[in-house]
Parts: structure tokens; C-alpha cells; sequence
């Protein structure tokens, strides 16, 4: 069965998704759109070059919005990371991708999309909540990578430090995709052990761990101007299990029952997006950490919403 993308945005994340997929060969089929067409052909014109040297084919249109009515994934990239970069919060990026988000939503309402929106821009919860309200489409057809990229962050410095593959480390990082983020210690393991002995065994300080994951966003930012290779990596792993239906648990962005805001949590995803909810027992500590990160997301949406619908 052919595979249909549409990306949002080809910028450095865009393309580094773009680039990612064909070489994986994840669809069959992309539509890149952007606001300047100069670039979004350019990119079209450099990725068709490279395809001869690819072992995957794929076909590209640009700018076709009409060409969304059977897309199974569309991806947003919008965003402005300069924003971000300056106050070190991706708070900071809420004005601006917002009155993007309400420029793109009637395209894709219009296109007759009804596939599954993936939702990479920032601040990511905020921007996943606003594009679910004004897009229409079901709750479980959108999906923000979320923590996804920042437990992916955790397992990279608890694999350095205890010297294993970051594939090794089992554990989730909660909430909002920022800095209100909870890191589930009572879900991380490594070596088969609590992580909570191999912490206090090796010396190493939680709260800087707990800091560290938070930075590593800014860190990559400030040092080569964007941060592209991580969330391209989160976005394509995200778009794969909706596009073979993989029924995979991952920690992603989603409206949990009895929530009006996206916040990131295990789910089951597929086809249809968000399948099933997973079940963490957390410690008291953790449930009252996650609470208030989702609050502060609930927060930012009803500011962002007054103003958007006013």
C-alpha cells in the first residue's frame, strides 16, 4: 500500500525528517509545503538529485494542499527556535507559532486531511492542543513527539555515565515538552536494576541529570544555531509506527482522558494514531510534579485561545 507524507515547514527540522525518510524509505509519496517557494522547490530540486544515489524512490509536490485529502501522516515543523534560544524557554516561540498555527488550520481542514498530524513545533503541548481545537481532527489523530526526544536525552546521559548503549536504559520523561518536564525515576531502569541504587552506587546527582535533559535542547541549539538530528530522529520513529501500524508504546504528546490539554505520557500508537493508554504507578511525588506540568500547559492554551479566537 503506497505511503503518503506531508510535511509543514522546510526548514533545518523539515528537511532533516524529509532526509531521514528517503533514505529509510518510510513512504512512497511527499508533499513539502512552506510559505517561500523559492525554497520549498529548491528542496524539492536537491532531494530528487539525491535520489539516484538512494536505494528508496519516492515522488514530491509542492505547495499542493489539495494534495493532503489522502496523506496518512502531516507533519508541523513551524516554529522560530531564535525565539527560544534567547530566554532558553520554548514558551518563548508561543506568539509567534500560534498565528501560524491558525493560518495553516483551515488549509488543512480544507484539504480534506484525515489522516494523523504529528505535531513537532513549539511549545509543543500548547501548539498540539491549539492545532487539535481549530483543525477539528479526533483527539487521537494528533500526536506531538513530546518527551519522546527528551527520554531519548535521559537514556543518552544515564548510558554515558554507567557506560551501557542508551537503548539500554527502560524509563519515560513526563509532561510538557519544556521545562516543567518530570522525569519518572520510579519508571527508569538500567542493567536490569532500579535506576535509583545505580545512581546512588555511581555517585551521580539527580537534579543535575534532571537539568541536563532540560538544557540538552539549548545546548545543541546554541552551539550550532537549530537543533535538527534528535527531534528528525523522534519524528520519523513516531510517523513509522503510525504508517505500519506497529502498536508500539511510546512516550508521546496526546489528550489523556479527562484532560483538555496535550501532555506526554506512554500510549499505544498505530494507524489511527493514539490506540490505548498505558498505566504508570507513579509516586506521589511524580503524579503532583505531572499535575502541575500539565497545568502550566492548561495555562499557556486558554491565554493562546483568547487570543487566537478573539
Amino acid at each position: 500500500m503506497t505511503k503518503k507524507v506531508g510535511i509543514i515547514g522546510m526548514g533545518n527540522v523539515g528537511c532533516a525528517v524529509a532526509h531521514a525518510m528517503m533514505v529509510a524509505g518510510t513512504a512512497d509519496e511527499y508533499v513539502f509545503l512552506d510559505h517561500t517557494e523559492e525554497k520549498v522547490v529548491a528542496n524539492q530540486l536537491d532531494f530528487e538529485d539525491a535520489m539516484a544515489n538512494l536505494t528508496h524512490h519516492a515522488s514530491i509536490r509542492v505547495n499542493d494542499w489539495s494534495a493532503l485529502a489522502d496523506a496518512d501522516v502531516l507533519i508541523s515543523t513551524l516554529g522560530n527556535i531564535k525565539l527560544s534560544q534567547t530566554s532558553g524557554d520554548r514558551l518563548a516561540e508561543l506568539q509567534f507559532t500560534s498565528q501560524m498555527v491558525a493560518q495553516v488550520a483551515d488549509q488543512i481542514k480544507q484539504s480534506g486531511f484525515k489522516g494523523t498530524l504529528i505535531v513537532v513545533s513549539n511549545p509543543l503541548d500548547v501548539i498540539a492542543t491549539l492545532f487539535q481545537s481549530l483543525t477539528g481532527l479526533p483527539a487521537n489523530q494528533v500526536i506531538g513527539t513530546g518527551t519522546l526526544l527528551d527520554t531519548a536525552r535521559l537514556q543518552r546521559l544515564l548510558g554515558q555515565a554507567l557506560q551501557v548503549d542508551p537503548r539500554s536504559i527502560q524509563g519515560y520523561v513526563l509532561g510538557e515538552h519544556g521545562n516543567s518536564q518530570v522525569v519518572a525515576w520510579s519508571t527508569v531502569k538500567a542493567l536490569g536494576q532500579p535506576i535509583q541504587g545505580l545512581l546512588e552506587e555511581r555517585e551521580l546527582d539527580q537534579t543535575k541529570l534532571e537539568q541536563a535533559v532540560i538544557a540538552g535542547g539549548m545546548q545543541v541549539a546554541q552551539g550550532k544555531g537549530f537543533t535538527s538530528y534528535g527531534i528528525s530522529a523522534a519524528t520519523v520513529r513516531l510517523a513509522t509506527a503510525i504508517l505500519t501500524n506497529e502498536h508500539a508504546q511510546l512516550v508521546v504528546s496526546h489528550r489523556r482522558p479527562g484532560q483538555m490539554v496535550y501532555s506526554s505520557y506512554p500510549a499505544v500508537v498505530g494507524r489511527q494514531g493514539i490506540l490505548a493508554e498505558a498505566h504508570l504507578d507513579l509516586l506521589p511525588g511524580e503524579e503532583q510534579q505531572l499535575a502541575q506540568s500539565v497545568a502550566l500547559i492548561q495555562e499557556r492554551f486558554e491565554e493562546i485561545k483568547a487570543v487566537i479566537t478573539a
